[in-house]
């Protein structure tokens, strides 16, 4: 069963612009997901997906494959089906350009759920907040999950509240997404609901849909790059990694 991974690479982010090709120890950050994500052993094929040429120059210029995709798409999820209708698959990972930290292993089990689940249609990540900051920090989002393992909800605001003393059982949302084809096409000719555009959250379409997403517990780091001072962030995890 083939499964492509996609990486949307939008340059034109509204908190930090170009920071796909902000540098990071010598190499754009897609750069460091791309080498990350092609050590997954379960992909067939890795594209990155991006609106503008000057990203598909760096990414052939480190001999990875680059497709231009339309400058109109509202989440990477839309652009990710531009993808799958011009490449088509049985399987797709949504695998976010702005995830330097992207584990491969957490590539390979979100393949290998539906692989070995023929009616499970999508699958995500998540990981406990260790970090109380992060918890009230609108850049991480947070994800709640039934008893089964299926999203209930996913949020920029704390969730679950905590009441009283004690830490937080609180999870981030890790970007990465599993589709199957007929899925991730029906997402896109769906339009944008009304928790989709409060939060700015493309996975709520879904919800939205009535339909389901098992979230699985991720074994890779995850830091986002949404601000500069994410990148400083990555910067220092990846000095000490090296240390």
């Amino acid at each position: 069963m083939e499964a492509v991974g996609v990486i949307p690479a939008r340059y034109r982010s509204v908190r930090f612009p170009g920071k796909i090709l902000a540098d990071l120890q010598g190499m754009p950050v897609v750069q460091h997901v791309y080498l990350r994500a092609r050590k997954a052993e379960s992909l067939t094929q890795l594209v990155v997906a991006t609106d503008d040429e000057r990203i598909c120059q760096v990414v052939r210029g480190f001999g990875g494959e680059a497709m231009l995709t339309s400058k109109d798409h509202s989440s990477g999820t839309d652009r990710l089906a531009e993808v799958a209708v011009k490449l088509p698959a049985a399987l797709y990972v949504n695998i976010q350009g702005d995830e330097p930290l992207v584990d491969a292993r957490d590539i390979d089990r979100l393949v290998e759920s539906l692989r070995s689940d023929p009616n499970l249609e999508m699958a995500t990540m998540r990981r406990r907040i260790e970090d109380e900051a992060d918890l009230r920090n609108p850049n991480v989002v947070k994800v709640v999950v039934d008893a089964s393992g299926e999203a209930l909800y996913f949020s920029r605001s704390p969730i679950p509240f905590k009441r009283g003393e004690g830490k937080s059982n609180a999870y981030r949302h890790i970007g990465l997404y599993g589709y199957r084809r007929e899925l991730l096409l029906e997402i896109a000719a769906r339009p944008v609901g009304d928790l989709e555009k409060a939060e700015q959250l493309e996975q709520l379409r879904v919800l939205e849909m009535g339909r389901r997403i098992r979230v699985l517990d991720a074994v890779g780091e995850s830091v986002g790059v949404d601000t500069p001072e994410d990148l400083e962030r990555v910067r220092a995890i990846l000095g000490e990694s090296v240390r």
